[in-house]
């Protein structure tokens, strides 16, 4: 039986993924998994090797997924120079480094070698497409795809259009993560780090705050909220808890009842930390003593292996039969 993806991806034969980092690995497995060739181009003399060893890595979990692995890498090829890597593409997946003006400058090249009809997406994780579409000849192509670390996993994938980028490029960039399987958002608005981003930042900063003055320690925060917070939001979000905490009367009687005091005596108490060396000193050697006995690889392997029981849970897995758009 055809798959209601087929004809979307059967657009998308050829993708060029331009940085070939942790998130540039990551795309490149999810590409190929799902039938599309992909031809990786980034100046590292030894980026084949560090590419072929991080699919490895991943293998497993796409497996997990449900996805075809056995001839994963039968469709991956390597491109140092980036207007030929990118001149046969029906899709370009750029994760260069974040700086704007080297990324003004893979897309002046990327707009002048790609086919006309290639999906332009950039993996920037705060940049907006409208600063770096500010080199291009033609804006409207380009958007934001941002993922989720990883993204062969976790299913978020922000769509940010720029000021000049044309509905149409927004319709297929979302129809097509859509039929990779991913959960697609288009922000309406370009906001600096976009949502997801600005969230976990926003966490972040406390979580150093609370470790740095000695609340708790980083093991402590972390099973603090995997066991409350985590789990809350992996089935309903920070909006729709607080609409079930305000009982019958949802979240007017929340805010009503709780919002003032939380706006009057929380918010002003949350803290301000920075990354001065005392502080670093800390979290560097609590992160030692709590992960230090593991390698990465284990411990993401340890993760990949949880979040994909969560999402099968959940049903957000390619396999649930869940819908994906």
């Amino acid at each position: 039986m055809t798959s209601p993806t087929e004809p979307v991806l059967n657009s998308y034969r050829r993708a060029a993924i331009i940085g070939g980092g942790v998130i540039g690995v990551s795309w490149a497995g999810l590409f190929l998994a799902r039938g599309i060739d992909v031809v990786i181009s980034d100046p590292r003399p030894d980026i084949e090797e560090l590419v072929r060893t991080g699919l490895a890595e991943i293998t497993p979990a796409l497996a997990e997924l449900g996805l075809p692995t056995e001839h994963l890498t039968d469709g991956l090829s390597f491109e140092a120079d980036l207007a030929t890597a990118v001149s046969q593409a029906d899709v370009v997946q750029e994760n260069g480094p974040e700086r704007l003006g080297l990324k003004q400058e893979i897309w002046r090249t990327i707009e002048d070698a790609a086919p006309a009809h290639a999906l332009l997406a950039t993996s920037t994780s705060g940049i907006p497409a409208s600063a770096i579409a500010e080199a291009m000849h033609q804006p409207e192509r380009l958007v934001v795809g941002h993922p989720f670390n990883p993204p062969h996993l976790v299913p978020l994938v922000e769509i940010v259009p720029g000021e000049k980028t044309s509905a149409e490029t927004v319709e297929r960039a979302r129809a097509f993560y859509a039929a990779l399987g991913k959960k697609p958002q288009v922000l309406h608005k370009e906001v600096p780090g976009f949502v997801a981003n600005r969230l976990q930042s926003a966490l972040f900063r406390e979580c150093v705050h609370l470790v740095a003055e000695g609340v708790v320690t980083e093991a402590e925060l972390d099973e603090i909220v995997t066991s409350s917070i985590g789990l809350r939001w992996a089935v309903a979000g920070p909006f729709r808890t607080f609409h079930l905490g305000g009982g019958p009367g949802g979240l007017p009687h929340f805010i009503a009842h709780l919002g003032r005091a939380m706006e009057d005596s929380m918010w002003p108490a949350l803290g301000n930390p920075t990354f001065d060396e005392a502080t670093v000193t800390t979290l560097v050697d609590q992160a030692h003593d709590a992960f230090g006995a593991d390698t990465v690889e284990e411990l993401a392997a340890e993760r990949d292996r949880a979040q994909i029981t969560l999402m099968r849970a959940l049903g957000e897995t390619p396999g649930s039969g869940c819908a994906h758009a």
